[in-house]
């Protein structure tokens, strides 16, 4: 069996448990209090590390379940990822379809927020994060049917509502 090393196996994936704990709750400072709590309590069980099938599995379901107990505990008061940095647009375009390309990239990230969390959860660990069914089906502790069902919903829900936002606005 392999050994595990926090330096080498755990503390890289500080950068996809942020993204998961950001796309749950939707507010950088908690998902960066989450990224720590995360990571001192896998170091903490680091005795049980022998046991665990997948060291990824395991600290982005803690981070998943610290996400969900933060959301629920602020009761839903959160700030949009309309913050976050948008990809600069293609500079050969004029500043109307630059303005356009910014909105609808802002449109999905909105589409995206206000799906509900566990479709929201799914779509990012496949779409964003290129996890296998399998494992967010570990992560999320749902079988792999239910993780295709809620990325089939969720892209559906985002498809039809941007084919609205195309065509008249949000």
């Amino acid at each position: 069996m392999k050994k595990i090393s926090f330096t080498n196996d755990i503390l890289p994936l500080k950068n996809i448990i942020y993204r998961v704990a950001l796309r749950i709750t939707l507010n950088r400072e908690e998902s960066e209090d989450i990224t720590q709590d995360t990571l001192v309590k896998v170091w903490n069980n680091r005795d049980n590390w022998d046991h665990i099938d997948s060291i990824e599995a395991y600290s982005l379901t803690i981070a998943r379940n610290l996400a969900l107990d933060r959301k629920k505990l602020h009761d839903n008061q959160v700030r949009s990822l309309d913050e976050s940095p948008i990809e600069r647009p293609d500079h050969t375009s004029n500043p109307y379809e630059q303005m356009q390309q910014k909105d609808e990239i802002l449109a999905v990230k909105k589409l995206v927020d206000d799906l509900p969390e566990k479709q929201r959860s799914c779509m990012q660990l496949r779409d964003f994060e290129g996890k296998s069914y399998k494992e967010i089906a570990v992560i999320l502790g749902i079988t792999e049917e239910q993780v295709k069902v809620n990325i089939f919903r969720a892209r559906q829900t985002v498809k039809q509502n941007f084919k609205k936002f195309d065509r008249y606005g949000l």
